[in-house]
């Protein structure tokens, strides 16, 4: 039989017979293994605390510790090794007690030289299906094309877009404005860009400037000094102070009162701040991200919004896109939300039904990112069996379907040139919420997968 190609493998050998050990490790040896031996289950049990092994060969009946205990004590710390318990006294129903506590295979003694070369080289086809298994996700991972900013997920050219620019500005001190409507995911950019930042370690300290009331939202910026107003009994810092040396992240700024957007273009031009009730100032050292659902250029022109602070925070703008121009993201949304419920819910989900996907990817998405992972908890707490179905969704998921707007659809009267037109629409339409699987858009578009690429072919539709 051809010599096993182990790589220089660690194997540890235990039984209590000395010869057994002595002829084991001879013939392993010169196979390849880097061979060690112990003549009991307590002495392997040191043994494996202090070196990992590839492959273990273990005898059932020692004294001390025998073989299905040693099992049973050392199931911890022996997972990732291929385990083949060895007994001249074995029986079926041993053999699949072995199994249960994680042995790979058993041999019966007597056994012949080729037997256990056999048996090891079962074991190392296993262990090198389970690498080519690990490499093949991993590269199917990378295949997806999905990539991560901070704790969001995308795989979209638009998002993409939006991580590359924030990753860029992340290195650098510049205030930052970041557009979109709400439920966008304004603040996990926010996040990304302070943690990719160097000033990382730092704290960064969110605040909701159309959660404050206007009449405490200067001293809970800025601070104030005892006995600057009825009630402050002691000095307090504000939020600003509280950033120092990180990041402040003022959501909603386009909800700042007119009078304080005056002090902060005055903390943005000098980086100085002066508490409620104080009469000297305090330089600080903080990055401004500011994030607003607004049209700020409009808000300026209505005089809501002062035009120099604007110019001031909008250094550099990212805008994130609604979930409703970016559907090539919805799949892989639903499945980092599904992973992230099953954990935080101790569930088993393992997918969407089509039709669930289905109306997942017709809905309109009103509440965009933050509306989708409300809908998928939701159906992870309702769900009862391993596939979510339409039923765990929101009963507002689907009666909200994106508009489709025929106008200048094409120019002329004919029937059969308007047909072929709107088949061509819907079906890169149908290519695009599906991310360009064929199979689902198929499902969406109500015909055969045949008769989808025959389409395909003929209208030349590139995905």
């Amino acid at each position: 039989m051809d010599d096993i190609d182990s790589g220089s493998k660690n194997l540890l050998i235990i039984d209590d017979e000395e010869n057994m050990r002595h002829m084991l490790s001879a013939m392993l040896s010169r196979s390849g293994y880097h061979v060690d031996t112990a003549p009991d289950g307590l002495e392997a049990l040191q043994m494996i605390e202090r070196t990992f092994y590839d492959f273990i060969l273990c005898d059932i009946r020692m004294p001390n510790m025998d073989g299905m205990q040693f099992l049973k004590s050392a199931r911890d710390k022996i997972r990732a090794s291929t385990v083949i318990m060895m007994s001249a006294y074995g029986t079926i129903d041993t053999a699949i007690a072995a199994m249960k506590l994680g042995a790979y295979d058993y041999i019966s003694k007597p056994f012949k030289s080729d037997e256990v070369h056999l048996a090891l080289k079962k074991a190392e086809e296993r262990e090198n299906l389970k690498k080519e298994n690990r490499w093949l996700k991993e590269r199917i991972r990378k295949m997806d094309s999905e990539i991560h900013f901070g704790n969001m997920v995308a795989k979209s050219k638009s998002m993409k877009a939006v991580f590359r620019l924030a990753e860029k500005v992340a290195q650098f001190n510049t205030t930052v404005l970041i557009c979109g409507e709400s439920g966008t995911g304004k603040e996990l950019i926010a996040r990304g860009i302070h943690s990719k930042s160097q000033r990382s370690q730092q704290p960064i300290v969110p605040v909701n400037c159309g959660g404050i009331p206007e009449n405490l939202l200067e001293s809970e910026l800025f601070g104030y000094k005892k006995g600057a107003f009825t009630g402050a009994d002691r000095d307090k810092k504000g939020l600003f102070e509280e950033a120092h040396g990180g990041t402040i992240f003022l959501d909603e700024i386009g909800e700042l009162p007119i009078s304080l957007q005056v002090k902060l273009l005055r903390v943005l031009q000098e980086n100085e701040i002066r508490a409620v009730g104080d009469s000297k100032t305090k330089t600080i050292d903080v990055r401004v991200i500011a994030a607003t659902a607004k049209n700020l250029d409009e808000e300026v022109r209505k005089g809501t919004f002062r035009e120099d602070l604007f110019y001031r925070l909008n250094v550099v703008q990212i805008v994130l896109p609604p979930l409703r121009e970016r559907l090539q993201d919805i799949p892989l949304l639903c499945q980092h939300f599904l992973e992230h419920f099953n954990i935080m819910l101790g569930k088993d989900i393992e997918e969407i039904a089509p039709s669930a996907m289905s109306l997942i990817l017709k809905h309109s998405w009103p509440g965009n990112v933050r509306e989708l992972e409300n809908a998928i908890e939701r159906a992870v707490v309702l769900g009862e069996e391993q596939i979510i179905d339409p039923g765990n969704l929101p009963p507002e998921i689907g009666t909200h379907p994106r508009s489709f707007d025929p106008d200048n659809l094409f120019a002329g009267y004919s029937l059969k040139t308007a047909q072929k037109i709107l088949e061509k629409k819907l079906i890169a339409k149908a290519l695009r919420e599906t991310g360009g699987n064929r199979t689902q858009a198929a499902r969406l578009l109500e015909i055969s997968h045949p008769s989808l690429l025959s389409k395909i072919k003929t209208y030349n539709i590139t995905e």
